[in-house]
């Protein structure tokens, strides 16, 4: 999009045209959607328990991508959705499937037990990611955050070799400690403190405040179950059974932060994507950020959006965070057709043609276009 279309958008006009369209799908929000994501959830949960089935024979790819598939699943569509609020105002619903049940408390290790503290990402992902999209601010504006490998001197060979690794690791090293860090900020800012500089090591470091809240918010719940308690309820296999739970367990998370790093770190990332340096000023202005700040992907169908963790619907998705996951495969097909009704670019690709221009800006070989 160039300076010029983007200058020359009617704010007002737009802004009426999603607001019609937010009315007519938010205000039929019923027991359908809550159905249709039970149906999704099911479909991740008989991935878990086939990978676990088999995962005790032999360390494999096969168990070992169904064990990733449920825990994606579990993060992306379920914990997702519901945590936005999609589904609050269904009647009748338990309320472990409400904002205000979903994964508090005990339930986090039945609901969505993952490195991620499912507060932390309220605030980070739900409340600063999604209304300051695209600023410096944002949390995971990847061009920000990638600026010390995008200036570094290493050659660029080795960049892109670096970001294989950290892809096979990044909700380890990225998303627990990036989560935790803005909930953090966020608690002493609501009580008139000051936000401290954290240096990686202070972090990292379970002897230091912030080190010893992120050992034992994320690091410790999840592996310990994960990688201790679920290998040792297949002993009465045997110890090779165990050993074998433990690989494959070893192995999804690998593919887990492969899977999820495809498909979310090129959901706002490209030399045809823009970033700000402003706060959106108008509802009109907020709306079209949100349209030329993400990318789609394919969708349309479930099992699509399904392998996709329903990230494929990340413009509506930003237009409408508190929608359910089935109301997105409506919304996209209206929102698309006003986005060419005002001449704005509704960007929708591969999700590996956006991990190349993604991979292409995070090693600093493109930039993201600039809103001025």
């Amino acid at each position: 999009m160039t300076i010029q279309q983007y200058q020359a958008v009617d704010r007002i006009e737009l802004a009426k045209d999603i607001d019609a369209i937010q009315h007519e799908l938010l205000g039929n929000t019923n027991m359908s959607d809550f159905e249709h994501l039970r149906k999704i959830e099911s479909w991740g949960r008989i991935c878990s328990v086939l990978g676990y089935a088999t995962a005790w024979i032999m360390p494999n790819p096969v168990s070992a991508y169904l064990i990733s598939q449920g825990n994606f699943t579990r993060w992306t569509t379920v914990a997702h959705h519901v945590m936005h609020r999609g589904y609050d105002k269904i009647e009748g619903i338990p309320t472990r499937y409400t904002s205000k049940g979903f994964a508090k408390g005990w339930r986090r290790y039945f609901d969505w037990l993952d490195w991620i503290y499912p507060a932390a990402w309220d605030a980070e992902h739900n409340d600063i990611h999604h209304y300051h999209l695209g600023e410096e601010i944002d949390p995971d504006q990847v061009e920000f955050n990638m600026q010390t490998l995008r200036n570094s001197k290493i050659p660029m060979w080795v960049r892109y070799v670096l970001l294989k690794v950290m892809a096979a690791s990044w909700k380890i090293i990225y998303y627990a400690s990036s989560t935790l860090t803005e909930y953090r900020a966020l608690q002493v800012k609501k009580t008139g403190g000051t936000r401290n500089t954290l240096s990686r090591l202070d972090m990292w470091n379970p002897l230091k405040p912030a080190g010893k809240d992120l050992w034992l918010s994320c690091m410790l719940p999840y592996s310990i179950v994960t990688f201790i308690i679920t290998p040792l309820i297949f002993l009465p296999l045997g110890t090779i059974a165990a050993v074998n739970v433990l690989l494959n367990l070893l192995m999804a998370e690998v593919f887990t932060n492969l899977h999820s790093f495809l498909v979310i770190g090129p959901n706002h990332t490209g030399e045809d994507v823009m970033m700000f340096e402003t706060k959106a000023k108008g509802k009109g202005e907020f709306y079209l950020r949100q349209i030329v700040g993400s990318v789609n992907y394919p969708n349309g169908t479930n099992l699509l959006d399904f392998l996709h963790g329903w990230l494929n619907y990340q413009i509506e998705h930003h237009l409408w965070p508190e929608m359910t996951a089935s109301q997105y495969q409506k919304a996209q097909p209206l929102v698309q057709a006003v986005c060419k009704k005002h001449n704005i670019p509704y960007i929708q690709e591969s999700v590996f043609t956006r991990l190349k221009k993604t991979l292409d800006v995070m090693v600093g070989k493109t930039s993201m276009l600039r809103a001025l």
